[in-house]
Parts: C-alpha cells; sequence; structure tokens
C-alpha cells in the first residue's frame, strides 16, 4: 500500500511516539554542539571488554565506547545532561499556525498500515496470517547525521506488518529473521560482513515484546541494516482505544475476536544501497591489466551481484569513426534493450570504456569491431574475470542470460 505523508497527531499520540519518539541530547556548554548522548564515544585501546550489550561504532584499530562521556569531543568542554529530543517533524496544514491545525511528517511508514488494518482485512477477505507491506518516504529530525546517507533526516524505508496469532508470534519471528538475513545473501552481501545483535530487554522501544537487528559491517563499524520487531498487539489495540474502532480480528475456527500480534520486518532502503556499495567495491592497485598504459594507475571494480546491476550490458563500437562499426552497434543495443538493461558508449578507446562500465558494476560489455562487419559476430567479455568470447548477434540474449546467472 501506499499510505499519506502527512498525519494527524492523535495518530502518533495512540502509536506512542509523542511521548516516546525521542532521542537523548546533550550540549556541549561552551562551543553548543549538540550529540547524541546514545552515540557519543571516546577512544579506547583495542581488545577494550565492553560487555554483552554494548554496541561499539567500531572503527578500524579502535573501539569506541558509548556515552557517558564527560568532555565534548569537538573543545573538550562541559556536556549538559540528557534531556529527550524528540525526533518527529511537526507542521501544520492550512493557512492559520495553531494547535488546530498541527500534523507530523512520518517518521515510519508502519501506522498507516495499522490505521488501515480493518480496511485491507476485510476488503480482501484474508485469513491470519497475512502481511501489509509498504515502501515509502520519512523523516526524522536527527540530532546528528552522517556517514554518507547512513543517517539522514529525509529517507526511505522497507516495512511489512506481518499479522499473526498471538501463540504464533516466535515462530514467524524467527521465520522472518531467517527470511530477511537470506534475502540480504541473495542480493549479494557478504555473510561474514552480517551479525545479529538482540536488544536487550531495556532497551526495547516502547511498543517492543523483541526486537533484534541485522548489522552491517560498513567502512565506519558495525550498524544496524535492518531489524524485526515482535510489536504485539500493540499498536492495534492503541489505535482501537482511541479511534473508538473495533480492530479485533474475528477468528473463524474459534468463533472469538482478538486483537492479532505484529512481526514487523524493516529494511532501510538507504542503508542498503550502502551496504550493497561497501560490499562490492574493489580498488585494484596497478590495474587489472599488464597490456595497457592503464596499467600504471589504480583501477576500481564494482562487482555488484549481477542480478541487481543497474546497467547489464554496455554495448560499445570499437571505433567511434567508423560509421559502419557505429550502425551495428546501435543496432544491436536497439535488439537488446527491450530484453535488458542497457548502455551504449562510444566515446574515448575501448580499454578506457571497459574500466568506466567497471566501475558503474556492468556485468558484460559487447564490442562491436571489424570481424562482426564480416561474420557477424561479437565480443562478450566478463567484468569480474575479463575474460572474452566471440559469440554470434542472434546469440547474444541467450549468451548474456548465461552470464548474468553465472
Amino acid at each position: 500500500m501506499d499510505g499519506t505523508v502527512i498525519m494527524h497527531p492523535k495518530t502518533w499520540e495512540a502509536s506512542g511516539h509523542l511521548e516516546s519518539f525521542t532521542d537523548p541530547l546533550v550540549e556541549c556548554k561552551s562551543c553548543h554542539k549538540r550529540y547524541r548522548a546514545d552515540q557519543l564515544v571516546v577512544e579506547l585501546p583495542p581488545g577494550t571488554d565492553l560487555g554483552p550489550t554494548n554496541r561499539p561504532f567500531a572503527v578500524p584499530g579502535t573501539i569506541k565506547k558509548v556515552y557517558p562521556h564527560e568532555k565534548c569531543q569537538n573543545c573538550g568542554g562541559e556536556l549538559t545532561n540528557p534531556k529527550n529530543f524528540n525526533l518527529m517533524f511537526k507542521t501544520f496544514l492550512g493557512p492559520v499556525e495553531n494547535e488546530a491545525s498541527v500534523a507530523y511528517l512520518r517518521p515510519e511508514t508502519a501506522q498507516t498500515m495499522f490505521e488501515d488494518f480493518k480496511l485491507v482485512q476485510e476488503s480482501q477477505r484474508l485469513k491470519l496470517p497475512f502481511g501489509i507491506a509498504q515502501i515509502g518516504r520519512c523523516f526524522r529530525n536527527e540530532i546528528t547525521t552522517g556517514n554518507f546517507i547512513f543517517r539522514s533526516r529525509e529517507f526511505d524505508i522497507a516495512e511489512i506488518e506481518y499479522f499473526v496469532k498471538p501463540e504464533e508470534d516466535e515462530e514467524a519471528f524467527n521465520k522472518w529473521l531467517d527470511a530477511w538475513e537470506q534475502f540480504f545473501i541473495y542480493l549479494g552481501l557478504k555473510k561474514e560482513n552480517l551479525r545479529r545483535y538482540e536488544h536487550p530487554k531495556e532497551s526495547l522501544a516502547h511498543y517492543s515484546k523483541r526486537t533484534v537487528d541485522i548489522e552491517y559491517h560498513f567502512p565506519f563499524g558495525w550498524a544496524e541494516l535492518a531489524g524485526v520487531a515482535n510489536r504485539t498487539d500493540f499498536d492495534l489495540s492503541q489505535h482501537a482505544k482511541f479511534s473508538g474502532q473495533d480492530l479485533r480480528y474475528f477468528d473463524d475456527e474459534i468463533k472469538e475476536r482478538y486483537f492479532p500480534y505484529v512481526i514487523e520486518p524493516t529494511l532501510g532502503i538507504e542503508r542498503l544501497l550502502l551496504a550493497l556499495l561497501a560490499d562490492s567495491y574493489e580498488e585494484v592497485k596497478g590495474g587489472r591489466t599488464t597490456t595497457t598504459e592503464a596499467a600504471k594507475e589504480e583501477e576500481t571494480v564494482l562487482r555488484l551481484n549481477k542480478k541487481i546491476a543497474p546497467i547489464q550490458v554496455a554495448v560499445l563500437p570499437l571505433l567511434k569513426n567508423n560509421k559502419e562499426l557505429v550502425a551495428r552497434a546501435k543496432e544491436i543495443y536497439e535488439a537488446l534493450k527491450p530484453h535488458f538493461m542497457c548502455q551504449y558508449d562510444e566515446v574515448g578507446t575501448i580499454g578506457r570504456r571497459y574500466r568506466r562500465q567497471d566501475e558503474i558494476g556492468t556485468p558484460a560489455c559487447i564490442t562491436v569491431d571489424h570481424q562482426t562487419l564480416q561474420d557477424n559476430t561479437v565480443t562478450l567479455r566478463d567484468r569480474d574475470t575479463m575474460s572474452q568470447e566471440r559469440v554470434s548477434a542472434e546469440r547474444l540474449p541467450q549468451a548474456i542470460d548465461k552470464l548474468l546467472k553465472e
């Protein structure tokens, strides 16, 4: 579904966000720089034991310990005591800015799915278990942003609200956790760069019975990529209470009404993109070839999983100034476009064009050369192995399909 972005404050009062969707904020008394207290860190020697419940944002050669820490990292000044800072963006509907016109930009997509639970369930005649999914833009007034696109104030979230019988919540939770992890491996993330983090009870969100994060080992350390939360019946019961509507599910088997439990897998889209780039990015000093001048330089290869490469095939005429080669290359490009995500490039030497395609992760390059004009064959080059084979133009779709599945 696709829910609204601007929502009434009653929604967030019911969900608990107005009261509980906060981060601890500390401020330097001297330079007035602000920090999230739970992420304020001090560098300690490698190997320091910080306890089983700590979540260090580690960098190479150091371990970082979370707040408390008595000094400002910017100027060394004294810090204030932590205070709660609400992360939601407030706005106003209409021309008058008063309490009656207050609204909020959504910090998550989940609440629109809870509000539409009854509509979806009854209109689709769904039986438990079933889910509602949404991918959409969310907004959080983060105290500190950083690490490129990892933490920002405007971002995309993919969320699933999976409704189950209360007694089946743990089984469903574990299935979704395994499925989430396998999904990331399927996309091409290395298993050794993934780990699970079980939130201790004292750090659980106000709605959660259990939460497990799937963390990725980013260049700046281990950090949350996705998560699975057991939200119990908190959200549906709260929205029923505040709206006055009966949001209970009628179970035909036992002839009773009850609030389903909710298992919620969530994923930050930008974080997944960053993880895929980090996992795939490689710099090869001296280059991967020894036959060109480019071998003296540093070569960049983006080894994206071939299933998700944004450009799957590049079509390259050997020479830009040969009209016959250019015309035949464009014919092949047009023939492949309905089947693959293609790019046509005729600028620069063929070696430089190979390099450009390697840098953006294109798995296959097709070179149209003089032999193509004689026997209608082209060169098909593999990004990862740099191996090349002659393939007839008629067999190109099948040959590309095979390469992309390897």
